[in-house]
């Protein structure tokens, strides 16, 4: 009873003859009950669903089954903080028993409250964190337990964040159901045939399908969606492949938020399995992609035109407008008249297909879409995926000769950028020509993403370059040959000559000593309002892209760089932001080897003060990485005498073990082979992965692990350890001999020669067992009698001396 129906006072029990009146009475509003409703047939009683609620439309959950996951997910969450690392056992039993049998009872627990479970406000992300560590099997009981609820699931508040992540971690149990992996399950004469995770994703899309239009406009049900078209077609979504990409790109800002509050999300059973940056399978089954062509036919059977121009302004919905237009293009249903981007288009594509020549007139809405917020990133996937033709009526109708204002506009700048990406040599030409006048006010605004553009289309196209670099020249107030000295600086700081100088003077840059150098760890984070000299990420990106120019192009940055004062570059090398431009002057294939050497050459004797900080230690090992051995004897002899300072440094003690100081003064010869070999084997190994996998196609291999392989490489590593024990038993006499006359002292002094190995660029130097390194090095000796006999001769050296003496004073104690 409701608590305002209630009456105060003691409650009476009933008399016998007012009981019999009650039942009576409700036998009679049962049979009421039973007989059709008066009226309209879809006019539904509020006290038939009085016991539903939306917000738990499964039932709740208990509060014990609640305190239950908590602590499941405390446990859980301490597991993936820790990582693999705290599984270490023997080589008879599994580490990760005591983790599966506490997911066993936690998947005991949760059987058959799935649902209500998903839709807990507390319960939900906790459900979410245990799908990073299910198995195959166990995805799909459960996403089958969630089978004919799908679609109350994604519009669900909390549910719907279930579901996204149900078929984010799906790609890993698809991609193997693929390649004919299937997991081993007991059969029960009670349950049916557990379908394939594939067939119950096919089957929740046909239990979608019916009502996708009004899904896309739902504030929840829309991510679901997109997490769905993902997971069918990921190859139509080439930007989202890479890590972090996958889950930003059908997530709100809102739920990315919450999620990296969350901590990190990974298998609590493996380090490479479920974790939250998994890339999309990329060899889907072609059921997927009918599947998603079927998507795209009922949008456009449920929508006409005008609703479909509507979404394109719905801030919900133009997200996952974007996502069909890819898939409808990705699958070649887009250059047709009547699809989804012809409707977008205002008929462009059909104008296309009837009159190949005509030029139509501006249409006001693509103009508004233009300078919308919210439409522009639609417009950009139009921009991007449009045919050909059609996008050589897209240039001169709604670009060419408008780029002075759109080009500054601070929305209209970005589908400007993404039509340059497209731009043809005539229209490169054009181009340089309309923003000359404008450039300046493009960097006093920091809209740098039209000239970053410009700069990546000449360099891939290999022309206007030089008409490229005096647009950007002029937008600085560059003009004479000794001030484009400035380019770096004025570009990192996108601020124009006069401003620069002006700043530089004003801030103490100019008249700066070398003396007083200091990193940025040591003074601190400067606030960017307080320094009007912040290194800012647009100038550092253009930067980056006019390194990649040809040779003769680039070089006005290369010499800027070589023109900069040593605390300059340092402090430019402590920067997070513009410590990307260097990595590129070392990468860029267009940059001579002569500029890079030099480059190396100018930090000689400063890169002490270079690696004792957190950003200056990486630049510092990229240096290294890159001289050859002569540059990296006389770096580490210029180390030298630092090298203690730089040993008790937090960042610098990294760069000194690297390089190993104690073996070049001991065996210069022999650090220069280590060096040489090493330099050697990293290129060789460099190019095989170069050879073997190209960078397009490195992210689509995926390991296959099976029993028999798992077994096989267990049996393997056992006839290892049995070969290393069976050479560690057979030993020498006269190695016996010493063993047991001098005992552990003999080797805590004993010398062994180092030698190089080109293969395994595996280095053994001289050590001392006492210092737990007897176990890891390999004693790798000369056959030949004078080392033999270096060794015993320096093995009686180190034997103790004095024995009596020892026992007399022992016997006086």
């Amino acid at each position: 009873m409701p608590r305002e129906n209630r009456k105060r006072g003691k409650k009476h029990r009933k008399k016998p003859e007012e009981e019999q009146n009650a039942e009576h009475h409700e036998h009679e509003q049962a049979g009421q009950d039973l007989e059709p409703h008066a009226g309209v047939s879809w006019m539904v009683s509020v006290d038939d669903r009085s016991d539903f609620n939306p917000e738990a439309p499964f039932g709740y959950v208990d509060a014990e089954v609640k305190a239950y996951f908590r602590t499941v997910d405390l446990q859980i969450r301490d597991w993936q903080e820790q990582g693999m690392a705290g599984t270490e056992g023997d080589g008879d039993t599994d580490p990760n028993e005591d983790r599966r049998l506490f997911f066993v009872a936690a998947l005991t627990e949760m059987s058959g409250k799935e649902k209500q479970l998903a839709t807990d406000p507390d319960c939900s992300s906790i459900v979410e964190r245990m799908s990073y560590s299910m198995d195959d099997f166990i995805r799909r009981v459960f996403m089958d337990r969630l089978s004919g609820s799908f679609e109350q699931l994604s519009k669900h508040r909390f549910a719907s964040h279930v579901c996204q992540t149900l078929f984010g971690v799906a790609s890993e149990t698809i991609s193997r159901e693929t390649r004919g992996i299937f997991p081993t399950a007991a059969e029960t004469s009670d349950e049916g045939e557990l379908r394939t995770l594939m067939q119950l994703v096919l089957d929740a899309c046909e239990e979608l399908l019916p009502t996708l239009s009004s899904l896309i406009v739902d504030p929840f049900a829309s991510h679901v969606i997109r997490a769905l078209l993902l997971l069918l077609v990921p190859d139509c979504f080439p930007s989202m492949d890479g890590p972090g990409h996958s889950g930003s790109s059908v997530r709100s800002k809102r739920s990315v938020a919450y999620k990296a509050k969350q901590g990190s999300m990974k298998s609590v059973f493996s380090e490479h399995e479920g974790q939250t940056s998994h890339e999309p399978v990329k060899d889907a089954p072609e059921e997927f992609r009918d599947v998603a062509k079927k998507f795209v036919v009922a949008l456009r059977e449920n929508l006409d035109e005008n609703e479909v121009r509507a979404l394109a302004a719905d801030k919900v919905a133009s997200p996952v407008l974007q996502m069909f237009l890819e898939v409808e293009s990705g699958c070649g249903m887009s250059d047709i008249p009547g699809s989804l981007m012809d409707r977008t288009l205002v008929g462009l594509i059909t104008l296309t297909h009837e009159d190949p020549s005509a030029s139509p007139e501006a249409s006001d809405y693509l103009t508004t879409l233009l300078r919308d917020p919210t439409s522009s990133h639609l417009l950009e996937t139009l921009v991007r995926r449009s045919p050909d033709k059609v996008f050589n009526i897209l240039w001169p109708t709604y670009f060419s000769g408008k780029l002075s204002r759109l080009a500054v506009h601070p929305v209209a700048n970005f589908v400007v950028a993404r039509a340059i990406e497209r731009a043809t040599v005539e229209q490169l030409g054009e181009i340089c020509h309309e923003l000359e006048g404008v450039a300046e006010k493009i960097i006093k605004a920091s809209r740098t993403g039209v000239l970053r553009a410009l700069v990546d289309r000449a360099a891939g196209l290999k022309t206007h370059e030089e008409e490229v670099v005096e647009v950007i020249c002029a937008a600085l107030e560059l003009k004479e040959q000794e001030e484009r000295r400035l380019v770096v600086p004025c570009i990192l700081y996108l601020k124009g000559s006069r401003d620069y100088q002006a700043a530089a003077a004003k801030a103490g840059q100019a008249t700066k000593p070398e003396a007083e150098t200091q990193s940025r760890w040591q003074r601190g984070k400067i606030d960017a309002n307080q320094d009007s000299l912040e290194p800012k990420t647009q100038g550092a990106v253009l930067l980056q892209s006019l390194l990649r120019l040809s040779a003769p192009h680039n070089q006005i940055v290369v010499d800027s760089i070589q023109a900069l004062r040593i605390d300059q570059l340092i402090e430019m090398a402590h920067h997070v932001t513009s410590s990307r431009v260097l990595d590129v002057l070392l990468d860029s294939p267009t940059v001579p080897t002569k500029a890079k050497r030099s480059f190396v050459l100018t930090f000689m004797g400063h890169f002490p003060t270079l690696v004792d900080d957190r950003i200056g230690s990486r630049i510092g090992a990229r240096l290294w990485a890159f001289a050859d051995p002569y540059l990296k004897e006389k770096i580490a002899r210029s180390i030298i005498p630092h090298e203690h300072h730089l040993a008790g440094s937090f960042f610098g003690k990294f760069f000194v073990r690297s390089l190993s100081l104690h073996l070049l003064q001991r065996n210069p010869e022999q650090w220069k082979d280590l060096q040489s070999a090493t330099k050697q084997t990293s290129s060789q190994t460099s190019q095989q992965k170069t050879r073997v996998l190209p960078p397009t196609s490195i992210a689509s291999v995926a390991p296959e692990v099976s029993a028999v392989s798992i077994t096989e490489e267990r049996s393997a590593n056992a006839d290892k350890r049995e070969k290393r024990n069976r050479k560690a038993r057979s030993k020498d006499e006269i190695d016996e001999l010493f063993d047991t006359t001098l005992g552990n002292k003999t080797r805590k002094s004993l010398v062994t020669t180092a030698t190089v190995k080109n293969k395994t660029d595996e280095t053994d130097s001289v050590g001392y067992a006492g210092h737990g390194e007897s176990k890891k090095r390999k004693h790798t000796l000369e056959d030949s009698a004078d080392q033999d006999l270096k060794n015993i001769m320096g093995a009686i050296r180190a034997a103790p001396k004095d024995d009596g003496e020892r026992k007399k004073k022992k016997r006086r104690g």
